[in-house]
């Protein structure tokens, strides 16, 4: 890992989700917050200042696609991860195109969540 420990926010309306999520990265000695929509993600985030950021795209409240747009006007924006159910090509383009690094279909395994952070501070 980096001299700096990477900070991780993930975001999903569904808890549970969000939890095993912030359990497995901690597990693997990132340290982790979680936000259950777009609004808290965005409040969050000015705070924790995270460097990944893996992002529902079917938040209730604001979509992903709008707190990823948020998120890259920061000065150092992080590294954002896509999460959805929906792996088409649409969905997978229309990531790409609003600033997402990598799309990750839910469920995803251990090994590409952490492999997603990793590619944020190769």
């Amino acid at each position: 890992m980096a001299a700096s420990t990477p900070r991780v926010l993930v975001v999903d309306n569904h808890a549970d989700v969000a939890d095993l999520f912030r359990e497995i990265l901690a597990l693997k000695g990132y340290i982790v917050r979680c936000a259950y929509d777009g609004s808290e993600a965005l409040a969050l985030a000015r705070e924790f200042h995270p460097d990944t950021v893996f992002l529902n795209l079917a938040l209730p409240d604001v979509d992903g696609f709008a707190v990823a747009a948020a998120l890259r006007e920061d000065p150092v924006p992080p590294h954002l991860v896509a999460l959805s159910s929906l792996d088409d090509e649409a969905t997978r383009a229309r990531s790409k195109a609003a600033g997402f690094a990598v799309h990750l279909r839910k469920p995803s395994s251990i090994d590409a969540i952490v492999e997603a952070v990793a590619g944020g501070h190769a």
